[in-house]
């Protein structure tokens, strides 16, 4: 079967515990020619490096919102795709898009490097232009970057009252749709922006019943949507696929996390449709049909993935 050049890879589907199965929040995103990280959470490079995608070979990196889960990667992206080596070898500038903040962070994160930086153009005489950093903000819904053929569209979704902003993104190329929910409840702005998209990913929460009576519990669902509003928002949006990342699957010592198959049961509450659960390293090719592939090595041994 022939790949499309649209391709969607979940480099990091899990959330802020330190998991080696589901790695910190992070997408690739390749259209034709041009590869786009969303996030970089913990172990971004690693998995980048897995699938053999040089590091110093992002086109642009794309931020959501600024919990460390999501941004903890950056440095390591930024910085080790700056190396003389087949795995990094950048020379131009760190192309960053986000919501208002992206340049604090990167600012600040240019002044905790300083020595390094100032260490290696000494020392292994790499060229400034591959450290230095190209930043984009914005504040509203709307077109963040066109070119190529890709356009890309930013809108804002409620990740809860205080944490703000925050904001997911639409992909357009030819004539294809992938949307990313980022962090939210269940929200009226994923459901226009993911209309008729050939692919919505999309995160969820669940916790048990009797766990909610807990405070913390509370806060934490209260952030994010649950599996049956998930569903809402596929059977309103009707994606060829919908397909679930940064799973939050919350437990205590005392009573156990829910299991995906827990998670399942209550999407197909609300929702009967084509539906996938992300796994770190899992691929969607976007074409006339959406294909899932999960992450056998070698690559070329990879088998389409059973589809719920």
């Amino acid at each position: 079967m022939t790949r499309s050049d649209f391709r969607v890879t979940l480099l990091g589907t899990g959330v802020p515990i330190p998991s080696p199965d589901r790695f910190g929040p992070c997408t690739l995103v390749e259209a034709g020619e041009q590869k786009f990280l969303i996030d970089a959470g913990r172990g971004a490079t690693i998995r980048l490096h897995q699938l053999k995608i040089p590091i110093g070979r992002i086109d642009v990196q794309l931020l959501t919102h600024y919990h460390s889960d999501h941004t903890s990667g950056i440095p390591d992206v930024w910085l080790t795709g700056w190396l003389e080596s087949h795995f990094g070898t950048r020379k131009t500038p760190y192309r960053v898009i986000g919501p208002t903040g992206a340049r604090e962070l990167m600012e600040n994160l240019e002044r905790a490097y300083a020595l390094d930086i100032k260490i290696r153009a000494a020392d292994e005489k790499l060229p400034l232009s591959g450290v230095a950093t190209d930043i984009a903000e914005f504040d509203r819904d709307g077109v963040v970057y066109e070119k190529g053929g890709v356009k890309v569209i930013a809108f804002e979704v409620d990740h809860g009252d205080v944490i703000k902003p925050c904001y997911g993104y639409r992909f357009e190329y030819a004539g294809r749709v992938a949307v990313f929910s980022s962090d939210t409840r269940y929200n009226q702005n994923v459901i226009k922006y993911g209309a008729g998209a050939d692919l919505l990913v999309h995160e969820v929460a669940s916790a048990r019943p009797e766990l909610m009576k807990e405070a913390y519990v509370q806060r934490i669902i209260g952030h994010h949507t649950t599996p049956r509003e998930a569903g809402r928002v596929f059977a309103q949006t009707k994606p060829k696929l919908a397909a679930f990342t940064h799973i939050v699957l919350v437990g205590s010592e005392r009573i156990p996390p829910p299991t995906i198959d827990d998670v399942l049961t209550e999407t197909r509450q609300t929702y009967t449709g084509p539906l996938a659960v992300g796994e770190d390293l899992m691929a969607f090719e976007v074409g006339e049909t959406v294909t899932v592939r999960r992450h056998q090595p070698p690559l070329s041994g990879s088998n389409p993935a059973k589809v719920a």
